[in-house]
């Protein structure tokens, strides 16, 4: 089973599961959160579906800072504050309140993101990244979900968005393929937690193989 599920039983409902997505650029995150918030409720699961940055309204007033304008508008010291920043409001305002209710939360992006895009691949370090996010966040996945994308193909599906939020795919061609290896290490280094799922494949098909291991590993 995942790891620490079986001892985070809060009250009479029992602690929620926290389901995570993560990937490049143009993987399909938002379409899966979607689809599988969907098939949870119709399994009678209360769901809180949501994204980072944002999801509160703190959160969601630092991502235009962070996902709008030019790709050197932060330096990765700054810009992984804001990150954390957000993602302090958005767990102590929604996704911890959700769980000790018992809600399933399903999260488009979360701790692992900071960790590739700013430890990583703009090299601030992981282990910094580390040392900020445990002073600021405490709470671990139930389960994460690492959609798989060749970056070309995952930024051409970018490419048709009418959007302002596109700092980071200006960025080059090799900042995406790094941002490819450093999510899939870490699914090599946490398989109990990480699941890899080839999102190259139609939505439909990449929901049912999420939905069948959210079933066998959480039941």
């Amino acid at each position: 089973g995942i790891a620490g599920a079986g001892v985070r039983q809060e009250g009479v409902t029992g602690r929620g599961r926290f389901i995570t997505f993560e990937g490049g650029e143009g993987a399909g995150k938002s379409t899966q959160v979607r689809m599988l918030a969907t098939r949870l409720k119709a399994a009678g699961r209360q769901v809180l579906a949501t994204r980072e940055p944002g999801g509160s309204p703190g959160a969601e007033a630092i991502r235009k800072l962070v996902v709008e304008g030019a790709t050197d508008r932060w330096a990765p010291l700054p810009e992984t504050l804001l990150f954390l920043a957000a993602r302090a409001d958005h767990v102590v305002t929604k996704i911890e309140p959700a769980l000790n209710t018992g809600d399933w939360v399903i999260c488009d992006r979360f701790i692992d993101s900071t960790v590739v895009y700013q430890g990583i691949v703009r090299e601030l370090g992981v282990e910094r990244v580390q040392l900020l996010q445990q002073l600021t966040v405490s709470i671990i996945p139930d389960l994460t979900f690492v959609l798989d994308i060749d970056p070309k193909d995952g930024l051409a599906r970018t490419h048709g968005r009418a959007s302002r939020e596109d700092r980071f795919e200006k960025f080059d061609a090799g900042f995406h393929r790094r941002l490819r290896e450093g999510f899939l290490a870490i699914a090599r280094r946490e398989p109990q937690r990480c699941i890899v799922v080839d999102s190259s494949r139609s939505p439909d098909i990449v929901a049912d193989e999420i939905w069948r291991t959210v079933e066998a590993r959480l039941g």
